[in-house]
């Protein structure tokens, strides 16, 4: 009788907090692997803090690095971020249900319940199907990325140099992680190729999409009267985005990042630069020569990030779609929020809104410790904490640099970019009982 009694008085851990947990028992093994003297090119142990601030940026899909990925890190090490990478780009719930899966165990609703979460699903019944289209779509995008990158990395680099590239480069452009082995230039050398940065930025926009999307897309047979609402904001948004960034990029940058660029090196470099800050983290100009305008925008871009159940991270498109709607609305003075003829309900707007509180919150504070901290400039630190919330990766050269708070600083904010802000909430939220008790209202002025 007492064994019952204390069994229902612990506490159950929700699903959001099983998500963080599993993340960092991921991120906490790659740290140990990587102090491993296996791991480095001199043979020496990598000190913790350096070994778990990249362990929690390939895991988290962010692409920022104390160490020169390519200098330091040996085969094996590399090997390891690669995994780390696809386990964070995946999720780990959803590697452990294709085991289950390939095992020929059934799925508990609990497990269901787990992966529709982490996956960005919505109903309990897709689960199977989802999981298989999940490994399916990564898997072939990944290989497809990996061919066609091989066709210019082989001729360059030999047959297994031009292999091993191709295929880390395909899977971290595809998971949106940013970890690039070229060296301390990432793509900056391939500016002018417009066939490595189609095929890259290719890689970008269908791995931020989400798979809920891709689902959507193959279901609707992209007809737009077949798509679900989600569906439509995710392209949309990222249409918008994608090319308005681009557009402003393109003459923004004219006399600063991209001078002395041909107009088909800037019209590359634009495309290039605006699906990276959708949380890829790869770049081809130098981002410390960025005007203040064009680095005050690329921080906006990297905040928002990807899309739900996507590997980037981020914002994410439909909660600024959300947000921004239900402003639109409330200055019309209009009850129902109506996109694409769809309601959305007051729940998911509510939640949108504390979403973008968060994120506006920790920007803020993160930015202020950052520069107590460090000696960098209000738009440095800026761009710096925005590119680790949205896990993006992208950095004006002064990662490195960091002392070993600024370091646990960013790790925290790339971990809660890839739980998500709602989620980071939820995580240390206590559930109580509801009380059944309405509370007298009172209005007060806004605005």
């Amino acid at each position: 009788m007492k064994n019952n009694m204390k069994k229902k008085s612990r506490k159950r851990l929700t699903y959001t907090q099983l998500i963080a947990i599993s993340f960092a028992a991921v991120i906490i093994t790659g740290s140990v692997l990587l102090c491993l003297p296996l791991s480095a090119q001199n043979g020496r142990p990598t000190p913790f803090i350096d070994a778990l601030f990249t362990a929690a940026s390939a895991t988290c899909v962010t692409g920022l690095t104390v160490v020169t990925t390519a200098a330091h890190w040996s085969f094996f090490g590399k090997i390891v971020i690669l995994i780390l990478i696809q386990i964070g780009g995946l999720g780990l719930m959803t590697l452990i249900a294709v085991l289950s899966v390939f095992a020929n165990k059934q799925l508990g609703l609990q497990s269901r319940r787990l992966l529709t979460q982490s996956a960005g699903s919505m109903r309990l019944s897709d689960t199977d199907t989802l999981i298989k289209k999940i490994v399916v779509g990564t898997v072939s995008m990944e290989v497809f990325g990996a061919i066609c990158l091989s066709i210019r990395f082989i001729p360059r680099y030999g047959p297994w140099r031009g292999i091993w590239l191709s295929v880390f480069h395909a899977v971290s452009s595809f998971c949106n992680a940013g970890f690039d082995v070229l060296g301390e230039s990432s793509f900056s050398e391939f500016r002018s190729d417009i066939y490595v940065n189609t095929v890259l930025i290719l890689l970008i926009i269908v791995g931020g999409l989400g798979f809920y999307v891709w689902n959507d897309l193959i279901l609707s047979r992209l007809k737009p009267s077949k798509m679900r609402l989600q569906t439509k904001l995710v392209l949309t948004v990222s249409g918008i985005l994608f090319f308005g960034g681009a557009v402003w990029f393109f003459f923004e940058e004219k006399n600063h990042s991209m001078q002395g660029f041909s107009v088909g090196e800037r019209l590359t470099a634009s495309f290039f630069q605006s699906a990276t800050l959708r949380t890829a983290g790869f770049y081809t100009i130098d981002q410390q020569k960025l005007s203040q305008g064009s680095s005050m925008l690329s921080s906006a871009l990297m905040l928002i990030g990807g899309s739900p159940g996507s590997t980037a991270g981020g914002l994410k498109t439909t909660t600024v779609a959300v947000t921004l709607a239900s402003a639109f609305y409330a200055g019309r003075t209009v009850s129902d929020v109506t996109v694409f003829k769809r309601r959305i309900d007051e729940r998911t707007i509510k939640q949108a809104a504390a979403i973008v509180h968060v994120y506006i919150a920790v920007l803020i504070a993160g930015t202020v410790t950052l520069c107590v901290l460090e000696p960098v400039s209000l738009s440095d630190g800026i761009f710096e904490i925005a590119s680790a919330m949205g896990t993006v990766g992208l950095t004006t050269g002064i990662t490195p640099q960091f002392c070993n708070a600024s370091k646990l600083l960013i790790i925290l904010l790339m971990f809660g970019g890839r739980i998500g802000g709602l989620s980071m909430v939820t995580v240390f939220a206590e559930k109580k009982r509801k009380v059944m008790l309405e509370r007298p209202s009172e209005k007060i002025l806004i605005g």
